[in-house]
């Protein structure tokens, strides 16, 4: 089992930042992938960015330049820098860890006004 915590979330106006935290606990040893989803308004859930634990990383094209996920697995803990921030990038994003299974946190709200 593994539960995940996210933080970091707001309100932010278009062109600021945030940074997401999330926090992962239980089997974090063989969690083999980490990434950030979110939900907007409306849309299905999409993949936001992951981090391999070599830390090899993969964007949506959407966000791939304005954000960064990083990871510190002293800590078990992924980020997630968001900047240059756009009204889309509104929704809920939701932290990802893949071991045996799949696992969820339990989302923290982000929201962009224009």
């Amino acid at each position: 089992q593994v539960q995940l915590v996210e933080s970091g979330g707001g309100l932010v106006q278009a062109g600021g930042s945030l940074r997401l935290s999330c926090a992962a606990s239980g089997n974090t040893f063989s969690i083999n992938l980490m990434g950030w989803y979110r939900r907007a308004p409306g849309k299905q859930r999409e993949l936001v960015a992951t981090i391999t634990s070599g830390t090899n990383t993969n964007y949506a094209g959407s966000v791939k330049g304005r954000f960064a996920i990083s990871r510190d697995n002293a800590k078990n803990t992924v980020y997630l820098q968001m900047n240059s921030l756009k009204p889309e990038d509104t929704g809920v994003y939701y932290c990802y860890a893949l071991e045996r299974y799949s696992y969820w946190g339990q989302g923290t709200q982000v929201t962009v006004s224009s």
